[in-house]
């Protein structure tokens, strides 16, 4: 995976900046999978270049696309409300 389109990035910037209760009331399966399958796998690849010094080249991508740090993480702690495994 690596594609960080518009739709992906603006996916990230609401997990990033909304509160996952309202989120997960209004996920349908179409949307939880994508976020399974899609999102999930560009924020853990995001997880283990922060955490584990694997590069993977992700922090530059969200930064290249105006995501920050804190975004990144907040968008990680979102994810894993909705039970997304993120490691």
């Amino acid at each position: 995976m690596n594609n960080l389109s518009l739709e992906n990035i603006e996916f990230i910037k609401i997990l990033a900046n909304s509160d996952s209760t309202l989120l997960q009331a209004g996920m349908n399966k179409a949307t939880r999978d994508r976020l399974d399958t899609q999102i999930g796998v560009i924020l853990r690849e995001y997880y283990k270049e922060n955490t584990m010094d694997v590069k993977t080249g992700w922090i530059e991508k969200f930064k290249k696309v105006g995501i920050t740090e804190d975004e990144g993480k907040s968008a990680i702690a979102c994810a894993r409300r909705l039970g997304i495994d993120i490691f």
